[in-house]
């Protein structure tokens, strides 16, 4: 009796990698841009409410955590999805879905508070719980990430 090959290690068809590779290029364009424009609203806002050379805090962390995490972290899936067609797990979506939700929620709450913080006001407890979940899903993104990276490299050996 042979047994077929189980749909979790079954390579995808040509079009799904390609959409794959086309969702990460989207989310990578997204990223920086949402990074390039997180960094000119801090120069500007902390401007704007008195501070000429800039505020640090929560919002001035904004900008970068928005360009490593969100587009140099999803260029480099882009890369190993070329490469070990990470798509051909089930796991990837997830992943994809997962994380980029945790960053998008991370810098959410990090602006919402750091915009609080330029104008002095008192951040409320919640935001730092939301921002937290948010961590949460970013690390559980990585772990699935992880684990469909070793089903990609078990793959193509």
């Amino acid at each position: 009796m042979t047994s077929s090959p189980s749909p979790e290690l079954t390579a995808p068809s040509a079009p799904a990698q390609r959409r794959a590779l086309s969702q990460l290029f989207i989310a990578t364009v997204t990223w920086i841009a949402l990074g390039l424009a997180a960094g000119l609203f801090y120069r500007e806002f902390t401007k704007a409410q008195g501070f000429p050379n800039g505020f640090s805090g929560q919002l001035a962390l904004v900008h970068t955590h928005l360009l490593a995490l969100g587009a140099l972290v999803t260029l480099i899936v882009l890369a190993l999805e070329k490469l070990f067609t990470l798509s051909a797990s089930r796991l990837f979506r997830w992943f994809f879905w997962i994380y980029n939700a945790g960053v998008l929620l991370t810098a959410t709450m990090m602006t919402w508070h750091g915009i609080l913080d330029v104008q002095k006001l008192e951040a409320s407890k919640a935001i730092a719980g939301i921002a937290g979940a948010g961590h949460i899903l970013v690390g559980a993104g990585f772990v699935l990430l992880l684990i469909t990276l070793w089903k990609g490299i078990r793959r193509a050996s």
